[in-house]
């Protein structure tokens, strides 16, 4: 049962189903995830559901449904992680699935879970600092279901034969001399707080592209038109060529930017998609800890602002990052 639902959120939580298709490798499993105000290809990101059901409460009639669409299968196992909030809601539809072990925790540092009633396996759990991707994990250790450290770095996009060509044919198409660098942007962000300003993008752009004379491709998502448009606007008034991206599916953008020689993202939904393709990339972060969030490959930097404001780290401090990467030989070219 996961309330939080977002990109970043699922995949952060795969070691979960990883560690369960593990244990129980003959196991179904559905996702009950809440309604968004946007379609999530809940199979592309997670290949280890075989069901989804949306929770949809605007009408009555719909809880009636999604009650009955639930309870029509008899289910052994139910889990609620409540790695980033503490959700009544979300317990009390693990409750209601009739489920005989019902998974979940009793307090997180020392804040007690008020509907741990609901379950029957429960435990105490110190998550200050904790990424994302363990304290999903621990969840489902409790019923003896875990992962070595390499089984956590292998879980990484695949690609198919059509995703693949897509990126090849993307690649070429756009940048065809191999001898130039191809650094990726994404100045968007689905939240003001972890939203990099624009002009700190241009200036980053205008900087890199007076040094490398690279090729420069910015990626947009659904709500970044806004952002992007203005950044492109400045783009040509400076004449600095550029390629957009724009709201490509998920499997299709993570192939195209495990391509790239360097993604500079904010810390948004493209960040993990970014992170798990095993993209070379710099995340920008504000208030967000990025020891619970932030992509952990080795070519995967991220840059924390001092003081919770995403403003407050300096164009000259990620230029000096990336050049450092290039230098160092930790991406290619």
């Amino acid at each position: 049962m996961r309330q939080h639902n977002q990109i970043g959120d699922m995949l952060c939580s795969l070691t979960l189903y990883k560690a369960l298709k593990k244990k129980y490798p003959d196991a179904r499993i559905t996702l009950v995830a809440a309604k968004t105000n946007y379609e999530i290809p809940f199979f592309d990101i997670n290949p280890f559901v075989d069901r989804v059901i949306v929770f949809d409460k605007s009408s009555l009639l719909k809880i009636i449904l999604f009650i009955k669409s639930l309870r029509s299968l008899k289910y052994d196992l139910s889990i609620v992680p409540s790695t980033i909030v503490l959700s009544r809601t979300s317990h009390i539809i693990n409750w209601l699935s009739g489920a005989k072990k019902r998974v979940g925790v009793k307090s997180i540092d020392d804040k007690t879970n008020e509907s741990q009633k609901y379950l029957n396996i429960k435990s105490d759990f110190i998550w200050k600092n904790i990424h994302q991707r363990q304290r999903n994990l621990q969840v489902v250790k409790q019923i003896g279901c875990d992962l070595s450290e390499s089984e956590i770095n292998s879980i990484n996009f695949t690609f198919s034969e059509y995703e693949e060509r897509f990126a090849k044919e993307f690649i070429s198409n756009h940048f065809p001399d191999k001898e130039k660098k191809i650094i990726a942007f994404h100045p968007g962000a689905g939240k003001d707080a972890n939203r990099w300003n624009k002009n700190n993008f241009i200036d980053l752009i205008k900087t890199l592209y007076g040094r490398y004379q690279n090729y420069v491709l910015l990626t947009s998502g659904w709500t970044d038109n806004p952002i992007v448009g203005s950044v492109s606007d400045t783009l040509k008034k400076l004449s600095i060529p550029f390629v957009i991206l724009h709201n490509a599916p998920i499997k299709k953008l993570a192939s195209v930017l495990s391509s790239v020689d360097l993604y500079i993202t904010n810390d948004t939904g493209t960040m993990h998609i970014a992170g798990y393709s095993g993209a070379r990339m710099i995340s920008i972060f504000g208030p967000t800890n990025p020891k619970e969030w932030a992509p952990g490959g080795i070519n995967q930097k991220f840059i924390k602002s001092p003081d919770g404001n995403i403003n407050s780290i300096p164009v000259e401090q990620v230029y000096s990052m990336a050049c450092d990467m290039f230098e160092k030989n930790k991406v290619r070219k």
